[in-house]
């Protein structure tokens, strides 16, 4: 018994706490009341607070089924016109397991190009029946990120924008070391390339390179990281490659350090390589190259982008009209600009004072023009690689 104070009347009022009830025990009574004879079922439908209509079902299927009557009955329809049929369902499970990060926007447009008469469910429908079948992984939620705000340059058509990086590093089956190597086109999403290494150096790099350059073309630009062998510790960040580069007019980007964000892009396709390419890692460097060749094949002619409408990146790359040059063309520079060039030494000689650079341009040639503060800047080609401030006599970085 639970006791009440009651301000207003100044007394002590034992009150009874409230019973929780169950619908089943509400139509348990109203049977009851019912059976007793001593209440009418219009009676009954006032004291329950439910229509007349309602104490003639109960009682009806109290006097058919007995008690059992009484529990809640599954409201499925007997017919379901619109259910997904099982043929259907069998080839929607059959291409997520052929195509397993796929998600069901992509398996239903896939299905549709391979059988377009058939009555394809919607993407939100497949996602239920993959869901059912035990073959979607629930997804970890992540902070939004914030957009970039960099001097990034814009990727509105094919080969403004590439993007390059290693996939991380992982052992083959047979214990050796992979560097997965990978180039894309950021507009198009197009995987220009995908090839084994067995270490991030240079010679092997190049050589990859310049076969994408040699089939598709120079883009504008290539985005990378700050690692090796895209950058190194001279003026500007220069690498052997990224000179290269310069070299032949493709001016270098390079995302802040820990922002893999800003190349994003990039990032979410070596994602998509990781499912469908590395797990499990093939037995030898080789068997994992036929599987980078595979995988490439899949995700540009037969993957669809949701970024892109739905189709796959091969509909939207075309190739680059600037063709790889069989000779290096020379930087040229115009009259404002102090040429000098870089010793053996990875040095320059400036008004007196000896200035290191950086080892990958030694042999080129460097132009040095004065801003409108005053300062002393240093290009190689058109890439601003220092600033000079004659009061303090010493080059800094440019801001990246």
């Amino acid at each position: 018994m639970v006791y009440r104070f009651k301000k207003r009347r100044r007394d002590w009022r034992p009150t009874v706490p409230w019973k929780e009830t169950c619908a089943m025990d509400e139509r348990t009574r109203l049977i009851g009341d019912w059976l007793s004879g001593r209440y009418s079922k219009s009676e009954l439908s006032r004291s329950y607070g439910v229509s007349r209509p309602t104490v003639d079902k109960w009682v009806g299927r109290y006097e058919t089924d007995g008690v059992s009557g009484l529990r809640e009955r599954s409201r499925r329809p007997l017919e379901s016109p619109l259910r997904t049929p099982d043929a259907v369902i069998e080839r929607l499970i059959d291409a997520k397991h052929r195509w397993p990060s796929w998600g069901p926007k992509k398996l239903v447009w896939w299905l549709g190009q391979q059988a377009p008469s058939e009555a394809w469910p919607a993407p939100s429908t497949a996602g239920e029946i993959l869901k059912r079948a035990g073959l979607v992984r629930p997804k970890r939620r992540r902070a939004a990120t914030p957009a970039h705000r960099g001097p990034f340059r814009d990727c509105a058509a094919p080969n403004q924008v590439w993007s390059a990086d290693f996939k991380g590093q992982f052992r083959t089956a047979d214990g050796q070391w992979c560097y997965p190597l990978t180039i894309t086109d950021n507009d198009s999403r197009y995987l220009l390339g995908c090839w084994s290494q067995r270490r991030t150096d240079t010679r092997d790099t190049r050589r990859h390179m310049e076969w994408t350059f040699r089939e598709y073309g120079l883009p504008d630009a290539i985005r990378t990281d700050n690692g090796v062998p895209f950058a190194a510790n001279g003026f500007g960040g220069l690498s052997a490659i990224s000179v290269w580069w310069i070299r032949l007019g493709i001016h270098p980007e390079r995302i802040a350090p820990g922002r893999p964000d800003q190349n994003g892009r990039h990032e979410r396709m070596h994602r998509t390589l990781k499912a469908d390419a590395l797990r499990p890692a093939a037995r030898n460097a080789r068997a994992q190259q036929q599987d980078f060749n595979a995988f490439r094949q899949a995700y540009n002619h037969q993957r669809p982008h949701e970024s892109l409408q739905m189709v796959p990146p091969a509909q939207r790359y075309r190739p680059s009209e600037r063709r790889f040059p069989e000779r290096l063309p020379e930087l040229h520079y115009d009259d404002r600009h102090q040429i000098r060039r870089v010793r053996s030494n990875g040095q320059i000689k400036w008004r007196g004072d000896l200035i290191f650079v950086g080892l990958p341009l030694i042999g080129q040639t460097i132009g040095i023009t004065e801003n409108a503060q005053g300062q002393h800047e240093l290009y190689f080609g058109s890439y601003l690689i220092a600033v000079y401030d004659p009061r303090s006599r010493r080059f800094q970085h440019p801001p990246v």
